[in-house]
């Protein structure tokens, strides 16, 4: 009897132990989740003090306006730029930008010699004609062919036909891409069975932004803590991707306007019968009214200047409407700046038609960039940079 009440008590005893044996472990177990739940926690709100340090940049302006080229110049002068993956990816890009151009001065050769009084000189040599077809035939294709010798040679030979040279000398009523010159002139290069384009290869790449793209820089360079943080937003240009745009419209430290100052005698690739400026103008004008904008920043780059300079002298700024009123004055030097601030000023009034007495203390800054130009990007980022740090000083009563 005592034995059997022996046995009993020792199992209750074995029992009790295993219990505790296993609350043991559970509180362990607890422990641990709760160690997990609290970094987490701490992480959490870590990142969400960086955030606060971030400032927001949106990238913006119509289709063509250099957006994208200045989105690449900042990763290649802020970040790390382009790896040896990444510039290879860019081959197809520009083989693709090689066959659209021909596509489009051999398409548009044929137009115009239809419409025009003197059709021989847009009609292609007879020894061209069947190349003409062949390389027009595969700048409509989807997937284009790697670059070779011997197609290099064919597109040489297009490329110097003088009804050619006549159509590109009327490219602003087509739509040739501001890259064709520069691939036409290394093009040997580009069809190299071992090419890997260079950092200027894709800087000249065009490629139409869809969606949404995002990077994270600081113009002070890898150490963040000297200076402010951005994360810079590049969205679409074109029409049909301007909805895109709506989502990240709150929270923006300063909008960066990008207008393409050269396109003042071009039309939309999207609506052939739209001058680009004067979309541009109408687009600046529908940012500037967006109510979650008030207290927005707002840096307007003038690019494309590099193109603007040489094209002023022959094509008059007033072939666009809303230069309509300007009256050039001497040569040279003196007529491109005389142009430069005709235009420069057509956007400060707009910016000041379109800001009410409540929102005049919001930063406004117009800068001169070529996008293609690494140095000016640069110091205008710089100068951009300042002016936002100057700007948050003075919220904070530190100026």
């Amino acid at each position: 009897m005592i034995d059997t009440y022996n046995f009993h008590l020792g199992e209750v005893f074995k029992n009790m132990g295993l219990l505790c044996s296993r609350h043991k472990r559970g509180n362990q177990a607890n422990t641990e989740e709760n160690v997990q739940a609290a970094e987490i926690e701490r992480r959490i709100e870590q990142e969400t003090k960086a955030e606060k340090h971030i400032q927001k940049l949106l990238l913006l302006g119509a289709g063509e306006s250099g957006k994208s080229t200045i989105f690449k110049q900042i990763k290649l002068l802020f970040q790390t730029g382009f790896d040896e993956r990444e510039l290879q990816s860019y081959t197809s890009v520009i083989h693709a930008n090689v066959y659209q151009t021909i596509k489009i001065l051999h398409d548009g050769a044929k137009e115009l010699a239809l419409s025009e009084g003197d059709a021989s000189k847009y009609g292609l040599s007879v020894d061209n004609k069947e190349i003409g077809e062949k390389l027009s035939e595969i700048g409509g294709r989807l997937d284009y062919p790697r670059l070779t010798e011997e197609l290099v040679e064919e597109i040489l030979k297009i490329w110097k036909d003088p009804a050619i040279q006549e159509t590109y000398a009327r490219g602003n009523e087509l739509q040739v891409p501001d890259c064709a010159d520069y691939f036409m002139e290394n093009l040997q290069r580009l069809s190299d069975p071992n090419y890997i384009p260079t950092k200027e290869d894709v800087l000249h790449a065009r490629v139409r932004t869809t969606g949404v793209v995002e990077i994270q820089f600081s113009p002070v360079g890898e150490n963040k803590k000297s200076g402010e943080v951005y994360r810079l937003f590049d969205v679409g240009g074109q029409r049909n991707e301007r909805r895109k745009w709506i989502h990240l419209f709150e929270g923006v430290t300063a909008v960066i306007f990008c207008a393409a100052i050269s396109e003042y005698d071009q039309t939309l690739f999207e609506d052939e019968n739209r001058n680009r400026m004067m979309e541009t103008k109408e687009l600046f004008e529908w940012v500037l009214k967006q109510k979650c904008f008030e207290k927005t920043s707002f840096m307007l780059f003038l690019n494309k200047f590099d193109i603007f300079e040489k094209k002023v002298s022959k094509v008059p700024l007033n072939v666009c409407d809303w230069f309509k009123d300007y009256q050039p004055v001497s040569t040279g030097k003196q007529q491109v700046e005389h142009a430069y601030e005709f235009v420069k000023k057509k956007f400060e009034e707009l910016y000041y038609q379109n800001v009410t007495c409540d929102h005049q203390d919001r930063v406004f800054k117009i800068y001169r960039t070529t996008a293609l130009d690494q140095k000016l990007v640069k110091k205008t980022f710089k100068l951009v940079d300042e002016t936002l740090r100057r700007r948050n000083l003075f919220e904070a009563g530190l100026l």
